[in-house]
């Protein structure tokens, strides 16, 4: 299967947003002049960088997709590898670089990119609350998105399954914020308060998911 990854140009009216200041015009400038791999950067870097939003980001792509600037199926695809590169990298260096270190360098560097001890240590707690699975849930909850690698790292979390998680956590967040931008159409930047209603919706669902599983599978065991 071949799918086309030259880079479109933004169309007439999708195009205005690249006028605009802030966050959102150096967004869509880059998604311009870059395509499905600027996508793909902005989204690597929002896992590693908090303060970048996606909520900035997707919903503009899933704007995008419905003028027919781009493929929807594509635009998640590319977000979604983007955020397991930039998973990737903060779970590598939890891994190699050890809590010690790494939490020396975040102490003495984190605050020039936005990233605080209290925002890892909030990561730290989601992950020991809820274990491995954190890696999954922790996706769809803010801070802890980008910063629940760092912890998996801390832990040598199995490489597969924590890949497995990211990618399946992921899939779900960056699907909602695109389908969200993709239905508001030019109203995208409304986007805020609907997802933050269907992100709690998706959390029960998951945490759901997984109680059930656990459950069935220490019932299977004990048989």
């Amino acid at each position: 299967m071949h799918f086309d990854l030259s880079l479109p140009l933004l169309s007439t009216s999708a195009g205005d947003i690249t006028e605009e200041g802030g966050l959102v015009g150096l967004v869509a400038r880059i998604i311009d002049a870059l395509g499905y791999p600027g996508i793909m950067l902005l989204i690597a870097l929002e896992s590693i960088i908090p303060p970048i939003p996606s909520e900035a980001i997707l919903p503009m792509a899933g704007f995008l997709a419905a003028e027919g600037t781009f493929s929807l199926p594509l635009v998640i695809l590319s977000a979604t590898i983007g955020s397991l590169i930039g998973a990737l990298a903060l779970y590598a260096a939890g891994w190699w670089l050890g809590r010690t270190r790494l939490l020396d360098i975040i102490a003495n560097y984190g605050g020039k990119v936005g990233v605080n001890l209290d925002d890892v240590d909030k990561a730290e707690r989601w992950f020991t609350k809820h274990g491995r699975s954190s890696v999954l849930i922790g996706r769809l909850v803010p801070i802890v998105r980008s910063l629940v690698s760092i912890p998996a790292g801390f832990a040598k979390m199995p490489l597969p399954q924590f890949v497995l998680f990211t990618t399946l956590g992921s899939l779900v967040w960056n699907s909602l914020l695109v389908g969200v931008g993709y239905l508001l159409e030019d109203r995208w930047e409304k986007v805020e308060p609907i997802v933050g209603i269907a992100q709690y919706i998706v959390i029960v669902a998951v945490a759901f998911l997984i109680a059930r599983f656990v459950l069935k599978k220490r019932r299977s065991m004990t048989v």
